[in-house]
């Protein structure tokens, strides 16, 4: 994809990196849909919702994790209200998608969800509901409070890579710590970029310790040592799905100011397997 010479991330790269490197960092960038509350009521498109209940098909039960219980809804998505720019990911064209997770409600947080453990990836889920057929509220299971219902509107944003990603090291081979990527400054300024609640459909993930990709791999792996070479590639194969930060204003929060994220394979996207979906949190 061309990127815009006008969009912000070019500026700030220029502005804090050398030329050259600036280009090769600017290669690297993705777009995406933030996802932000409405503000205007009645004017913003309205693609989603944080909570709330979920709209599910007839005759499908709710998502739950055997011998765990119940998952809790965490947000859906209306595919075809979503902006007509290009988000850098592969999505239905119409439709719905459902996100849900495992949350501690039950259990006070002792069950988690890993990519390194297969037997909790249960606890997190991903449907997809096709725009033509019906579905009906459900109310949530025994145990589960659902969160407060955040309507969203979204707009398109383009995305850096983490450090640790994988194509930044496919690009820069080595990142010694005086390298210009590892500035202060640089830093500074992405963050000061960034800063805010971040929901994201597509594009880059935010990470808030190290690259996703990299966890959701290695688990996709079967969990070899870190430094096996196979991670790296693998990491490439992953693309961010969805990212849905602790939001206040649907009383959610995932551990210390946390972070979820569902990855999936370009291929299973366009062959519409969100049950191959990965799911890893983060948090402070």
């Amino acid at each position: 994809m061309t990127q815009s010479t006008a969009d912000p991330l070019h500026s700030l790269a220029h502005a804090h990196l050398p030329a050259d490197i600036a280009e090769r960092w600017i290669g690297l960038l993705r777009p995406s849909l933030r996802l932000e509350r409405t503000t205007e009521p009645g004017t913003d498109r309205v693609v989603g919702r944080l909570g709330g209940l979920p709209e599910l098909p007839e005759g499908e039960e709710w998502p739950a994790w055997e011998r765990n219980g119940p998952l809790t809804f965490i947000a859906s998505i209306d595919c075809a209200a979503l902006p007509s720019a290009d988000p850098g990911i592969a999505l239905p064209p119409d439709g719905t998608l459902a996100f849900f997770y495992f949350d501690g409600q039950l259990d006070d947080g002792t069950a988690l969800v890993m990519p390194d453990e297969p037997d909790s990836w249960a606890g997190a889920r991903v449907l997809y509901v096709p725009a033509d057929v019906p579905t009906t509220r459900r109310t949530a299971p025994e145990g589960i409070e659902a969160y407060p219902e955040v309507p969203l509107t979204a707009r398109v944003e383009t995305t850096a890579p983490h450090l640790g990603h994988p194509s930044v090291h496919r690009e820069f081979d080595v990142l010694p710590g005086d390298h210009a990527l590892w500035s202060e400054d640089f830093q500074e300024a992405l963050w000061q970029h960034f800063r805010g609640t971040e929901h994201r459909l597509g594009g880059h993930a935010n990470p808030v310790q190290d690259a996703v990709e990299v966890e959701v791999a290695r688990g996709a792996l079967g969990n070899p040592p870190w430094d096996d070479p196979r991670i790296k590639d693998e990491a490439l194969r992953w693309i961010l799905l969805a990212q849905i930060e602790t939001d206040h204003d649907a009383d959610m929060m995932w551990g210390d100011a946390g972070v979820l994220y569902w990855l999936i394979r370009p291929e299973d996207l366009a062959e519409g397997r969100f049950d191959r979906a990965m799911f890893t949190w983060q948090c402070g």
